[in-house]
């Protein structure tokens, strides 16, 4: 059973001819008769008593055709639906990323997502944390990618990835064949380091301090990029997250052997909020698990 053969019986019951139901569905008077005929032997019973130029419903026809409207409604109904489902996907999203994480991260993923979603409007916004944090509270921003440790208690927080850190040596760096050291070891050695206001120059203080050493530091940036090529030149030593490693920055890249030497990035909503399906579908395929719509809308 076909559902272009329930279309045709309900139409040839509505216009009581083979000829105009053949018209209203569009097909062939021949193709229609020979579909509505398949369908009668497949079910084993005449639908139609066929009187010359007259059709006439039988018995079994007339208890069939409230059923095959019914199946005929219920499939309209679910593509409304789907129509419905699909326009949802036509919302926007606005995601804040800190600097550290945006070329990094986002490029492969925004493509990803705009092919999954060609109808929906995404926007990038990259940020410090505190300015992103600003934005979430405010709704300008739906999601922001952000490092760990975060003190918000208004945030709901998906974790994305926990990468190591790196420190970066010149090649000739008496230590730069090492496969891991301790951050002490570079006691004494000048550092390069991200400015104020990015939280990874935050956790490399803490975990500078966590290894008991004050770090000199020679040289500022607002850019990784920036302290890979000061490095190279031999102005100092820095440390940098696993996904910022650029092999082609003529460094050398040991990883710190300390255990809690380690950033967590995550994605980060106002608790509460509502999110359209295309906010949701972000949160979800960024962090690699599904995630309940906040708020409870879907």
């Amino acid at each position: 059973m076909e559902v272009n053969q329930l279309r045709y019986v309900c139409a040839i019951a509505d216009t009581g001819n083979f000829s105009r139901a053949a018209e209203r569905c569009r097909i062939a008077q021949p193709s229609l008769s020979q579909q509505v005929q398949k369908l009668e032997d497949d079910l084993g019973v005449k639908l139609f008593d066929r009187l010359g130029r007259s059709i006439r419903l039988t018995e079994a026809g007339r208890a069939f055709i409230p059923r095959a409207r019914a199946i005929l409604e219920q499939l309209d109904a679910a593509r409304s639906s789907a129509a419905d489902k699909n326009a949802d996907l036509r919302g926007n999203v606005t995601v804040g990323v800190i600097p550290t994480v945006a070329p990094y991260l986002m490029p492969a993923y925004t493509a990803s997502f705009a092919k999954k979603f060609p109808d929906a409007k995404l926007r990038i916004i990259e940020e410090t944390t505190s300015v992103l944090v600003e934005g979430l509270r405010d709704l300008s921003i739906d999601v922001a990618i952000l490092a760990l440790p975060l003190r918000h208690k208004d945030l709901e927080l998906f974790p994305i990835r926990t990468e190591p850190l790196f420190a970066v040596l010149k090649k000739n760096h008496p230590r730069a064949r090492a496969k891991s050291l301790a951050l002490k070891d570079l006691r004494g050695e000048s550092f390069v380091m991200l400015r104020d206001g990015h939280c990874f120059r935050d956790l490399s203080l803490d975990t500078c301090t966590r290894a008991r050493i004050t770090p000199n530091i020679a040289f500022e940036s607002g850019q990784f990029s920036s302290l890979l090529g000061m490095v190279a030149a031999g102005i100092g030593v820095s440390l940098v997250p696993e996904m910022a490693i650029d092999r082609n920055a003529n460094c050398r890249y040991v990883r710190l052997s300390d255990a809690q030497a380690t950033r967590t990035i995550v994605a980060a909503v106002v608790r509460g909020r509502s999110f359209n399906r295309v906010q949701q579908a972000f949160v979800s395929g960024i962090t690699g698990k599904e995630t309940p719509a906040a708020g409870g809308k879907s």
